[in-house]
């Protein structure tokens, strides 16, 4: 799971590519960003889904949480 990912570093994107190249398709393809949501959050004692629904962040974790729902289904189908 690749986290606090920002794109305009070149090294997240070095990183990112060495990840899927290595661990190939165990890398979730959700990727959570940087985002001042995500870190304020906690200050105010909530989880960003109740903090802030509509933030990159929080859009992102549902995502993950959609991707790993997806491969639970289709590793018991397997």
């Amino acid at each position: 799971l690749r986290t606090m990912y920002d794109p305009r570093n070149r090294l997240a994107t070095d990183v990112s590519r060495q990840l899927i190249q290595f661990f190939g398709d165990k890398v979730f393809r959700t990727v959570i960003p940087r985002n001042v949501r995500l870190a304020e959050a906690p200050s105010h004692g909530l989880p960003i889904i109740s903090y802030d629904r509509g933030s990159k962040g929080a859009r992102s974790y549902l995502a993950l949480a959609g991707e790993i729902l997806r491969r639970e289904e289709e590793a018991l189908v397997s």
